[in-house]
């Protein structure tokens, strides 16, 4: 007696001709999952990339505001003593120079205006402030992930003399002007301070501004 032959033995039963279709449904969910990993992690180098500018973005505030604080703090110093004055363009105040609107010093402008780092020639009318008592490196890689690109920098400006509310004609230094019958002036002058830094990335800048009063020489 004849056994019959099974049908997918044969070459033409079902099971047969379904070979192979597995393999494509499985190649296909191997694209999705692809495209699927490839999308998420372009979003999280996204958002990683964001994280890093905003971080890089305080970094740079923070430290300019330092910069301008420590500037305040050498001018509120040097003269809080009484009869001690400040001697502007000397000692530790280098980088302070008389505000002149009718002939502008060009290192100066630039420090304020520059829309990114300054050039060497610019920065060394300024000076690096290296925390309040000079040791402090900001661009050490000691400083871990708080290392800047570069150590914050401040120069200072002289406005002219200190006047009180509606007494003569307000003037800037280097300008001309009449104080007011019966007023002498006064020996405090205000001072614009300007501070620049970086983030850890030199990409990254930040410029502040001040004016603090302080005794004139």
């Amino acid at each position: 007696m004849a056994l019959p032959i099974p049908r997918n033995l044969g070459g033409r039963g079902f099971p047969r001709r379904q070979r192979g279709v597995v393999l494509v449904v499985a190649l296909i969910f191997l694209l999705l999952l692809t495209i699927l990993a490839i999308s998420a992690s372009g979003r999280s180098l996204l958002q990683e990339r964001m994280a890093g500018g905003l971080r890089n973005a305080q970094l740079a505030e923070m430290s300019a505001e330092t910069a301008l604080r420590g500037a305040e703090w050498k001018l509120w110093t040097s003269t809080s003593s009484i009869g001690t004055a400040l001697n502007c363009g000397t000692g530790i105040f280098t980088a302070c120079y008389t505000y002149d609107p009718l002939h502008p010093i060009a290192n100066v402008v630039s420090f304020r205006t520059s829309a990114g780092w300054v050039t060497d020639t610019v920065a060394q009318a300024a000076v690096a402030y290296k925390g309040p008592g000079g040791g402090v490196d900001y661009t050490s890689t000691e400083r871990g992930t708080a290392r800047l690109a570069k150590n914050p920098l401040y120069m200072i400006e002289d406005l002219g003399q200190e006047l009180p509310p509606g007494v003569g004609t307000q003037h800037e230094s280097g300008a001309t002007g009449s104080y007011g019958t019966g007023y002498s002036s006064t020996s405090r002058h205000i001072y614009r301070i300007t501070a620049r830094s970086t983030g850890g990335n030199a990409d990254t800048v930040r410029v502040l501004e001040s004016t603090f009063a302080a005794k004139s020489n």
